[in-house]
């Protein structure tokens, strides 16, 4: 009896042990996943990918370059594959990028200097181009770099496809690819996986397509190169098994879709943290009049001189408290009610219950946080999808969109007060803010899932459309309109063939009896 107790014993302890294994780890077998990235904010929405995928017990590798901005070599939940260059995408490139699309936007150029100056803008882009195709080419060059990937025996390359070698090396190394989109080098990422039809789907771009054409004539040279004419870059790009889309139909316009877009939007955002003691002083004694922030996100420290002049004047006359990203020379008429910060948690100040309004460049990632959270916004675009996103957001009547073209403190005071103490910006914000949260499956579990998906079956062949191994003519019908067209000719022929017979064979009879 002694006996039959201990056994009982040891198996409630055996199976306590299990049930803890169970719950604790890994929720499936881990898998090899090759992420390619892109640098800067897109690399922000990359990392919180990789941190879950670590999570549940997948081995992750990181491609980058020696010169990268943002993706760091050492981590504790991937390794890195580091590509040799000389020059790359770095804060100084975006800065003359910047300054040359701000004198441009103000008008500072007539003439030839105008010219001039478009010229450049277009320079850099091209600049921009080069550094992709370089990291390509010196990886495919890399023997030795090649064979290691080969040989590490992957399950599935996860990448953004506005660099295009995520899908180059998808392709090399014969493997399933899943994409973190919204756009591609082509231009807004549904333009180039899903019907668009031009009658009701506005066109978006970031008044730079020539540069954005030149970038993928580029990318297939590089492919031309490495796998032979008859590989054609946008065709990879298009067969894509899953595109993971970073919006949702809250901040999209309705549209046609594919089976093999997911929409992930906000997967990002989080509820609100406990802000760090000077902020939430700060903060509070704001009073009833609440608070306003002003950030322009990963890439741009400060405006010039003259603009940040005129925002910090516009922003001494508010009741509100400011807080302001901004890492260049204080302005001199900066007001007692708005603290400088190099850095702030954006997501925790978003959330915060005397939040008033935020002040934004118009990057996925802050508007999606805005919306989270349901806090109006004053758009300030600088460049690339910016313009657009904020656009949506006016349209739902939660955003104003203002040019730094003609920018000044009366105008952004205006604009400032009439988001502030209209009401009806707010209301729309929360009630985009209800509908954005109200999802059946969160957007990172979404996510998860189908990235699991896809190393579980090999691919998603089954979720893709025929229609991108189409030929532009087949896609648009253009051969069956002509045969139609050539069958209905036909038939007018005949007609007219047999009506003009019996005509003459009427006129002959007539002829015949007169």
């Amino acid at each position: 009896r002694a006996q039959g107790i201990w056994f009982r014993q040891q198996g409630l302890v055996y199976y306590v042990l299990i049930t803890i294994l169970v719950s604790f780890g890994p929720v499936c077998q881990g898998d090899k996943i090759l992420v390619v990235p892109l640098d800067g904010s897109h690399w922000l929405n990359m990392d919180i990918i990789i941190q879950a995928l670590h999570k549940r017990g997948h081995t992750i590798d990181v491609v980058r370059s020696s010169k990268n901005w943002y993706i760091k070599e050492e981590s504790a939940y991937y390794s890195s594959v580091t590509v040799p260059v000389t020059e790359g995408f770095d804060e100084k490139f975006i800065k003359n990028y910047l300054r040359t699309l701000f004198d441009i936007e103000r008008g500072k150029f007539s003439g030839l200097n105008f010219i001039k100056a478009q010229v450049e803008a277009y320079s850099l882009m091209k600049t921009l181009a080069n550094f992709i195709s370089n990291m390509t080419v010196t990886m495919f060059e890399d023997e030795n770099m090649m064979k290691m990937l080969k040989n590490r025996q992957y399950d599935l390359v996860l990448t953004d496809p506005v660099w295009g070698t995520g899908v180059m090396l998808a392709h090399y190394l014969k493997l399933p690819v899943v994409f973190m989109v919204r756009w591609t080098a082509g231009g807004e990422g549904h333009l180039i996986v899903a019907p668009s039809p031009l009658s009701y789907i506005p066109m978006t771009g970031s008044g730079h397509s020539d540069a954005m054409t030149f970038i993928q004539r580029v990318k297939n040279a590089v492919c031309d190169k490495y796998f032979g004419p008859h590989v054609d870059y946008d065709a990879l790009v298009r067969a894509a098994d899953i595109w993971l889309m970073r919006v949702d139909f809250v901040f999209e316009f309705p549209r046609p879709t594919m089976p093999n877009i997911v929409y992930i939007g906000g997967f990002q955002c989080k509820e609100a943290k406990t802000l760090p003691k000077d902020l939430e002083d700060f903060v509070q004694s704001s009073g009833e009049h609440g608070f306003i922030i002003m950030s322009l996100g990963t890439f741009i420290a400060e405006l010039p001189s003259e603009i940040t002049e005129e925002v910090a004047a516009a922003f001494a006359q508010l009741p509100q408290k400011v807080i302001w990203k901004h890492q260049g020379e204080r302005p001199s008429t900066l007001g007692n009610n708005t603290m400088l910060v190099d850095w702030m948690p954006q997501n925790d100040l978003l959330g915060h219950p005397k939040i008033r309004a935020f002040v934004a460049h118009g990057g996925t990632n802050g508007l999606q946080e805005a919306l989270f959270h349901g806090v109006p916004v004053i758009g300030l675009p600088l460049f690339f999808d910016q313009y657009d996103n904020v656009l949506r957001l006016r349209d739902r009547g939660g955003a104003k969109l203002l040019s730094l073209g003609t920018l000044n403190r009366n105008v952004f005071l205006e604009s400032l007060q009439d988001v502030l103490y209209n009401p009806a910006y707010k209301e729309n914000m929360q009630r985009l803010s209800t509908h954005h949260r109200d999802k059946p499956v969160k957007p990172l579990d979404s996510a998860l899932f189908w990235i699991e998906f896809v190393m579980r079956h090999k691919g998603a062949a089954h979720l893709q459309s025929e229609s991108y191994k189409m030929p532009w003519y087949i896609y648009h019908s253009v051969d069956v309109i002509a045969f139609l067209l050539l069958a209905l000719c036909t038939m007018f022929g005949m007609i007219f063939l047999i009506i003009r017979c019996v005509w003459r064979m009427f006129c002959k009879r007539k002829t015949k009896q007169d």
